[in-house]
């Protein structure tokens, strides 16, 4: 069944950087150099991200109208390249129905991940003046976010701890309903935990794909 016809946006703005994130489909988020340019970006990876919403049991609009509901100005985190500014409207509450459905959409860029991993050449092709992480620190580089943002949601592990151990507790978490304010013993709020986790994995899931030979 197809949801959210509407492709609700939220938009920050720094500079010569804007994110455009739909509110709705988290990991589903991408930058560019305007708002329009951001928003541009975000709509041709529709197909992509596709991909995530059916692995997790949903359809996406095929010509979804875009409605930009939340404007933000930036700051330096903007414009280092990571939307990081929560959104007022995702300080709602989140019912059982509404985690569970984040919940699954998390996972599912977790799933994409590895199976993009698993298809792509352990060396990357390099950016134009030689860049770029190869594969499995590119994964690793996932890995040690997560623990990060674990923190971010109250989650308090030894750095020992493996990563398939705190992505246990970060669906754990994130699972529970709340009433949509940071979350105990952190300082991010769930809807937006469940969007900057996703977004990161999908950013670097769609690099692995786009840096794999032969693309």
């Amino acid at each position: 069944m197809t949801e959210h016809p509407t492709l609700r946006v939220v938009v920050e703005v720094a500079g010569k950087r804007a994110f455009a994130s739909a509110l709705d489909w988290p990991g589903w988020a991408r930058a560019g150099k305007s708002e329009a340019l951001a928003i541009e970006s975000l709509l041709a990876y529709r197909d992509r991200y596709a991909a995530i919403a059916a692995l997790a049991g949903h359809r996406l609009p095929d010509s979804p109208d875009v409605e930009v509901v939340e404007r933000q100005t930036g700051n330096a985190t903007t414009e280092f390249g990571v939307p990081g500014l929560v959104a007022e409207l995702e300080l709602v509450p989140v019912t059982s129905a509404d985690a569970q459905r984040l919940v699954g959409l998390v996972r599912a860029t977790w799933q994409r991940l590895e199976e993009v991993a698993a298809s792509a050449p352990a060396e990357l092709r390099k950016g134009p003046r030689g860049g770029g992480r190869d594969r499995d620190k590119v994964v690793a580089h996932v890995d040690e976010a997560e623990r990060y943002y674990a923190r971010s949601i109250g989650i308090r592990l030894p750095a020992s701890t493996p990563i398939g151990e705190v992505r246990e507790e970060i669906v754990r978490t994130l699972s529970l309903p709340s009433d949509g304010s940071a979350l105990p013993g952190g300082t991010w709020p769930q809807r937006y935990a469940a969007r900057r986790i996703a977004w990161h994995v999908m950013d670097h899931a769609w690099e692995i794909e786009d840096r794999s030979a032969g693309r």
